[in-house]
Protein backbone atom coordinates (compact mmCIF):
# COMPACT_ATOMS: atom_id res chain seq x y z
CA UNK A 1 0.00 0.00 0.00
CA UNK A 2 1.07 3.59 -1.28
CA UNK A 3 1.55 7.03 0.96
CA UNK A 4 -0.77 9.09 -1.46
CA UNK A 5 -4.35 10.90 -1.03
CA UNK A 6 -6.36 10.24 -3.87
CA UNK A 7 -9.90 11.34 -4.74
CA UNK A 8 -11.99 10.87 -8.05
CA UNK A 9 -9.25 12.47 -10.40
CA UNK A 10 -5.84 13.13 -8.22
CA UNK A 11 -3.65 11.43 -6.48
CA UNK A 12 -0.87 12.93 -4.71
CA UNK A 13 1.79 13.09 -1.80
CA UNK A 14 2.67 16.97 -1.02
CA UNK A 15 4.20 17.68 1.92
CA UNK A 16 6.55 20.94 2.78
CA UNK A 17 8.93 21.91 5.18
CA UNK A 18 8.06 25.42 6.33
CA UNK A 19 10.47 27.69 8.74
CA UNK A 20 9.25 31.13 10.26
CA UNK A 21 11.68 33.52 11.81
CA UNK A 22 9.97 36.19 14.50
CA UNK A 23 10.17 39.51 13.38
CA UNK A 24 13.43 40.89 14.53
CA UNK A 25 14.53 37.96 15.20
CA UNK A 26 13.04 38.22 18.52
CA UNK A 27 13.44 35.36 20.95
CA UNK A 28 9.88 35.17 21.95
CA UNK A 29 9.68 31.18 22.53
CA UNK A 30 11.75 30.78 25.43
CA UNK A 31 7.96 30.09 27.41
CA UNK A 32 7.19 26.48 27.52
CA UNK A 33 3.21 27.54 28.13
CA UNK A 34 3.76 30.26 25.06
CA UNK A 35 5.30 27.60 22.58
CA UNK A 36 2.34 25.16 23.67
CA UNK A 37 -0.10 26.89 22.95
CA UNK A 38 1.18 28.46 19.59
CA UNK A 39 1.10 24.88 18.92
CA UNK A 40 -2.34 24.38 19.21
CA UNK A 41 -2.97 27.31 17.28
CA UNK A 42 -1.22 25.92 14.43
CA UNK A 43 -2.72 22.52 14.45
CA UNK A 44 -6.22 24.88 15.01
CA UNK A 45 -5.68 26.38 11.98
CA UNK A 46 -4.02 23.74 9.91
CA UNK A 47 -7.26 21.68 10.42
CA UNK A 48 -9.46 24.44 9.61
CA UNK A 49 -8.02 24.65 6.24
CA UNK A 50 -7.68 21.25 6.01
CA UNK A 51 -4.03 20.97 6.50
CA UNK A 52 -1.81 18.60 8.21
CA UNK A 53 0.75 19.28 10.45
CA UNK A 54 3.02 16.27 11.08
CA UNK A 55 5.65 17.71 12.83
CA UNK A 56 6.43 20.69 14.14
CA UNK A 57 8.80 22.51 16.67
CA UNK A 58 10.48 25.84 18.10
CA UNK A 59 13.83 27.05 18.71
CA UNK A 60 14.44 30.74 20.62
CA UNK A 61 13.32 32.26 17.46
CA UNK A 62 11.74 30.19 14.97
CA UNK A 63 9.56 27.66 14.28
CA UNK A 64 9.30 24.40 11.86
CA UNK A 65 7.08 23.10 10.47
CA UNK A 66 6.40 19.98 8.77
CA UNK A 67 2.94 19.62 6.60
CA UNK A 68 0.82 18.19 4.17
CA UNK A 69 -1.24 19.95 1.85
CA UNK A 70 -3.70 19.75 -0.96
CA UNK A 71 -2.86 20.23 -5.01
CA UNK A 72 -5.45 23.25 -4.55
CA UNK A 73 -3.55 24.65 -2.11
CA UNK A 74 -0.30 27.36 -2.77
CA UNK A 75 2.13 27.35 -0.30
CA UNK A 76 2.58 31.16 -0.19
CA UNK A 77 -1.30 31.30 0.72
CA UNK A 78 -0.08 28.50 3.29
CA UNK A 79 2.11 30.79 4.55
CA UNK A 80 0.17 33.67 4.73
CA UNK A 81 -2.59 31.87 6.43
CA UNK A 82 -0.61 30.34 8.97
CA UNK A 83 1.16 33.67 9.84
CA UNK A 84 -1.69 36.12 9.99
CA UNK A 85 -3.86 33.70 12.05
CA UNK A 86 -1.40 32.97 14.67
CA UNK A 87 -0.41 36.39 15.31
CA UNK A 88 -3.95 37.00 15.92
CA UNK A 89 -4.88 34.68 18.04
CA UNK A 90 -1.14 35.09 20.06
CA UNK A 91 -1.88 38.56 20.46
CA UNK A 92 -5.20 37.98 21.97
CA UNK A 93 -4.00 35.76 24.63
CA UNK A 94 -0.18 36.95 25.09
CA UNK A 95 -0.55 40.60 24.75
CA UNK A 96 1.14 41.94 27.08
CA UNK A 97 3.77 39.30 27.01
CA UNK A 98 4.32 40.27 23.04
CA UNK A 99 4.70 43.78 24.02
CA UNK A 100 7.54 43.23 25.53
CA UNK A 101 9.33 42.52 22.26
CA UNK A 102 6.78 44.09 19.72
CA UNK A 103 6.06 47.56 20.90
CA UNK A 104 5.23 49.51 17.53
CA UNK A 105 2.99 46.86 15.79
CA UNK A 106 1.13 43.64 16.59
CA UNK A 107 3.75 41.82 14.64
CA UNK A 108 5.27 37.94 15.04
CA UNK A 109 6.43 37.10 11.98
CA UNK A 110 9.23 38.52 9.81
CA UNK A 111 8.07 39.01 6.01
CA UNK A 112 9.87 36.00 4.85
CA UNK A 113 10.06 31.97 5.20
CA UNK A 114 12.18 28.57 4.27
CA UNK A 115 10.07 26.70 2.10
CA UNK A 116 11.27 23.12 0.99
CA UNK A 117 9.31 20.60 -1.19
CA UNK A 118 9.50 17.04 0.74
CA UNK A 119 9.45 14.09 -1.78
CA UNK A 120 9.62 10.56 -0.87
CA UNK A 121 12.53 9.83 -3.40
CA UNK A 122 15.53 11.30 -4.33
CA UNK A 123 16.18 13.57 -7.40
CA UNK A 124 18.23 11.22 -8.87
CA UNK A 125 15.83 8.72 -8.73
CA UNK A 126 13.29 10.90 -10.15
CA UNK A 127 15.96 12.25 -13.48
CA UNK A 128 16.47 8.12 -14.04
CA UNK A 129 12.36 7.31 -14.04
CA UNK A 130 11.89 10.52 -16.41
CA UNK A 131 15.00 9.70 -18.32
CA UNK A 132 14.17 6.36 -18.99
CA UNK A 133 10.10 6.40 -19.96
CA UNK A 134 9.45 5.99 -23.76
Amino acid sequence: MDNYNRTAHKKYSLNVHLIFVTKYRRKIFNSQEFNTDLKNIMHFIAKKYHYKIIQMETDIDHIHILLEYKPKDSISNIVKILKQQSTYYLWLKYNDYLKQYFWKKKIIWSEGYFASSIGKVSQKTIEAYIKNQG
